[in-house]
């Protein structure tokens, strides 16, 4: 009797026990989501295209804030101060493969503060010259830095980015000299282009397409190996005399370092319930954006490869630690 009472009081005590050790749902309350970039441009324009759908996957809410400047760096420090609970997540392009090499004292490594979720968009740049200007395609613009060197300007959205790189490539390649000058987004360098501040320069796609389709901005070149179904009158940079000529512009989701990879799992799936919405997918073929949704290990394998990359450009051309 005895027996049979202390092992029926032992199962009474179990049947909470086990019910304790299930996991408990995740998440319960909104996720917040730190864009490193000003609105408009090339990180945050698909951040908010997938966070309706993400939510909806989650049943929660995600809270986009944007924190630009300083080349992603501002909105990268503002996420890694987060817990790593999986309710903050970042998203940057591939600028936080190249910060820690191009700017002094920052008092973190963002490759090391982060771990990554997924690759959620890939997109080529657009050269491009405001509607006025003498240069009518690649050649003629070219010919002008050549005839005078360092005369002409070339914006970025910022030091050792995308559009910064493919700029030093471009001009290396054609042997030509332009003065660099860097803004604090996407939408800030073209409007220093609109401006007459600068000259040309490669831009992400969300900014430039409407303004080239408009005819406010002229395209001289596109940075992808074939020519966009979505202006497909502007030749590629690489049939303009420099093959294999590519550059792409890439827009990812971060969280901070030490973050469950339940949590991470979770939030890729997340994603890419929102990559395979058919809304969604046709506003990204509107900005001439590719879909990714690449698992963690392989976004944090190409970061890697492409942070490699590029501190051998870096010192090639000589681009100056700030």
């Amino acid at each position: 009797m005895r027996r049979r009472a202390l092992l029926g009081l032992g199962l009474g005590l179990g049947i909470p026990a086990l019910a304790q050790a299930q996991p408990a749902p995740w998440p319960i309350r909104p996720i917040r989501v730190v864009v490193a970039w000003p609105a408009g441009g090339g990180v945050d324009t698909p951040t908010r295209l997938v966070a309706g759908p993400m939510g909806r996957f989650l049943g929660q809410t995600l809270v986009l804030e944007n924190r630009g400047g300083a080349t992603g760096t501002i909105g990268e420090m503002e996420a890694a101060r987060a817990a790593p609970d999986g309710y903050t997540m970042l998203a940057d392009g591939l600028n936080i493969a190249t910060n820690a090499l191009t700017m002094r004292g920052l008092p973190l490594d963002p490759l090391t503060a982060f771990d990554p979720v997924t690759g959620v968009t890939r997109a080529p740049l657009l050269l491009v010259v405001r509607a006025d200007h003498p240069a009518r395609d690649l050649a003629g613009l070219l010919d002008l830095a050549r005839t005078k060197p360092g005369a002409l300007s070339y914006f970025s959205s910022g030091q050792a980015g995308g559009p910064h790189q493919s700029g030093v490539l471009l001009l290396a390649r054609a042997g030509a000299t332009a003065t660099h000058v860097s803004y604090r987004g996407g939408s800030q360098s073209i409007a220093g282009v609109m401006g007459g501040d600068t000259d040309f320069g490669f831009s992400t796609l969300p900014q430039a397409v409407p303004l080239v389709q408009s005819g406010a901005l002229r395209a001289l070149g596109v940075s992808s190996t074939a020519r966009m179904p979505l202006l497909p009158g502007v030749p590629t940079v690489a049939e303009q005399g420099f093959p294999g000529f590519q550059r792409y512009e890439d827009m990812n989701f971060w969280v901070p370092r030490g973050t469950p990879p339940e949590r991470i799992a979770r939030l890729h799936a997340a994603t890419l319930a929102a990559l395979a919405d058919p809304e969604v997918r046709a506003r990204l073929a509107e900005l001439g954006m590719e879909p990714m949704g690449s698992p963690p290990a392989q976004l944090g394998a190409d970061i890697a490869t492409y942070r490699a990359g590029t501190a051998a450009l870096i010192e090639a051309a000589g681009i100056k630690v700030e």
